[in-house]
């Protein structure tokens, strides 16, 4: 396995949650490629208002991708999902340059017919799937309805609803699997430094930074630019090391 590589260049896209725009600058500092922008709450993260979105991407020289998720639920209604449309919108119209989102069936299985709907009423606009991703019943399906979404540009998977330190073996044997998935995925939720060659090596082009960048890995501080920055190099020397 160690001598397993892509053969390609293995620039990393590193993405980091932020939450405010007091989070920004350690963010860029640091070497953030994208950041990605939510509110943290009771239930889980949510959707910010346009203005934290505009203040965010007001403060910010790459790209801003925005929550698009009300409730705590994987599953949405037609009234909701027309909500979420105009605030797409808002959040475009400030400044936003994607958005993230996820839907998943009644029956636990990515739902196609309401990702795509979203997707083709933002006109083009790149959009990542997030963790909703994990709570599909079938991650095989899951994957294969995801390579036929509109406009995705990225999953973010832990392998897991447990997160990377339950799932990560299995995830690693489905990157392996198809070069298309190991292309889409974007690892996060509980990454540790030594997945990183692995997961590169698997064909991963993409990581998402939370608590990690974090002091203390809590959301009650800010995104520090050292932290930030130790991941940067370490994605950029492993980077390095498969070209």
């Amino acid at each position: 396995m160690a001598g397993e590589t892509t053969g390609v260049q293995a620039e990393v896209l590193l993405e980091v949650t932020v939450l405010h725009e007091r989070d920004v600058p350690g963010a860029l500092e640091g070497g953030a490629d994208r950041l990605h922008l939510v509110r943290t709450g009771p239930e889980g993260s949510q959707s910010p208002s346009p203005e934290l979105v505009s203040a965010v991407c007001r403060h910010s020289d790459v790209p801003v991708f925005v929550l698009l998720r009300l409730g705590d639920s994987w599953t949405t209604t037609g009234g909701e999902l027309a909500r979420l449309v105009g605030l797409a919108h808002d959040y475009l119209g400030s400044g936003a340059s994607g958005v993230s989102f996820g839907f998943l069936d009644a029956d636990l299985g990515v739902d196609s017919a309401v990702c795509t709907h979203l997707a083709e009423r933002l006109d083009g606009v790149p959009w990542t799937f997030h963790r909703a991703f994990d709570a599909a019943l079938e991650p095989d399906r899951a994957w294969r309805r995801a390579l036929e979404l509109p406009g995705l540009v990225a999953v973010r998977t832990a392998g897991s609803p447990r997160g990377l330190e339950v799932g990560f073996d299995d995830l690693l044997a489905t990157l392996k699997s198809d070069p298309r998935i190991a292309a889409l995925a974007m690892p996060g939720g509980g990454l540790v430094a030594e997945h990183v060659p692995w997961l590169l090596r698997a064909g991963v082009r993409q990581v998402h930074l939370g608590v990690q960048v974090r002091p203390g890995a809590t959301y009650r501080s800010y995104v520090d630019a050292g932290h930030v920055r130790s991941w940067r190099l370490l994605l950029d020397d492993a980077g390095a090391r498969l070209r």
